[in-house]
């Protein structure tokens, strides 16, 4: 009798055990569940990517779970977590921080839970897919677009959240446009700065520091997104330079729109958020439905060659802004106010 009881208990203990490897239930592929973890849904580009990837993923029959970190690390990982327990087919992930998530990746994947990076590329990790917008053809933008307002100069580049990969990709744009210049001696780098957390109000004060260094002769500031070249531009405003220091920025925020109307801001670089949020769910379907999607480029994470899609960005000046109006981005009245 003994035997028997221990022979069972080992048993019971061994179905545990496979249970707890095994991937957990999920549901249909016809109807997948979606996890959409994203680093800051109270910066306005992301509650647009939020809205318009949830209306595309129900279109197509799924159920989306939507987490903000908050630019907060810890709780990303924390969330994408719980995303894991509930069960969802497949993780489409916005990262804070894109140098930590290859644990939690890890055990994503041991569940049977296809992940998805988004925006930005998720670093060492065993990610299934990428899609963004070219990121350094963002950077080149950028730096031909001062150039083109300030062929010469003094020019300080201001760049994004160094634990954001994309705030690498567009360096490495802006400087391959930049370095011709540089070299010849037309144009010379007289600072340059990450900006932590894409936060403008720390832009405000790194743009502050650099006009009291360099007595305010700076010609060009290569500012990677709108919300730190706002904080650019309040700097330069306080120095009664705002529209005549050429800046450059990057998603079309309203804000950032209106700046390039009123002249204070050279330009920014539109990416059609809905379009990449739309293609985004799509893939997100395939990939747990087994489909095979289309790349158009291999990306490499440090970990593995990424199968990307790279979708094609925008210039925006004050010439043509108004395509932001014509793409239902923006109405008249949020852009111009009448």
């Amino acid at each position: 009798m003994k035997q028997t009881i221990t022979r069972s208990w080992l048993l019971t203990t061994a179905m545990l055990a496979t249970l707890a490897i095994a991937p957990s239930a999920h549901a249909s592929k016809d109807k997948p569940v979606i996890g959409f973890s994203i680093d800051d849904m109270r910066v306005e580009r992301w509650a647009r990517d939020r809205d318009y990837f949830v209306a595309a993923a129900e279109k197509l029959g799924s159920k989306v779970y939507v987490q903000s970190a908050d630019a907060n690390e810890q709780r990303q990982v924390a969330q994408i977590e719980n995303l894991i327990s509930r069960g969802v087919d497949v993780l489409v992930i916005v990262p804070f921080n894109s140098k930590v998530l290859s644990n939690v990746i890890a055990e994503a994947k041991r569940n049977g839970i296809k992940v998805l990076s988004y925006d930005r590329l998720i670093l060492g990790a065993d990610v299934d897919a990428y899609i963004s917008f070219d990121n350094e053809k963002v950077g080149e933008l950028q730096a031909q677009g001062v150039l083109d307002a300030a062929p010469k100069g003094n020019y300080f580049l201001l760049g994004g959240a160094p634990t954001d990969n994309n705030a690498k990709m567009l360096r490495e744009g802006q400087l391959k446009v930049l370095k011709p210049f540089i070299d010849s001696g037309k144009v010379k780098i007289v600072g340059q700065q990450w900006t932590p957390e894409w936060d403008a109000s720390k832009a405000l004060r790194i743009v502050e520091d650099a006009l009291t260094a360099n007595k305010n002769d700076i010609q060009g500031i290569v500012a990677s997104n709108d919300g730190i070249a706002g904080g650019a531009i309040q700097a330069l405003a306080a120095q009664k330079l705002a529209g005549k220091v050429a800046v450059s920025g990057q998603d079309a925020d309203l804000s950032g729109a209106k700046r390039v109307i009123d002249g204070t801001q050279t330009m920014t670089v539109y990416k059609p958020i809905k379009l990449l949020a739309t293609q985004a769910a799509e893939l997100s379907v395939a990939l747990v439905k087994g489909t095979t999607p289309t790349y158009n480029a291999k990306l490499n994470n440090g970990k593995k060659d990424v199968d990307t899609v790279l979708l094609k960005p925008t210039v925006l000046t004050k010439q043509n802004v108004d395509t932001l109006i014509q793409d239902g981005f923006y109405t008249h009245v949020q852009l111009y106010g009448k």
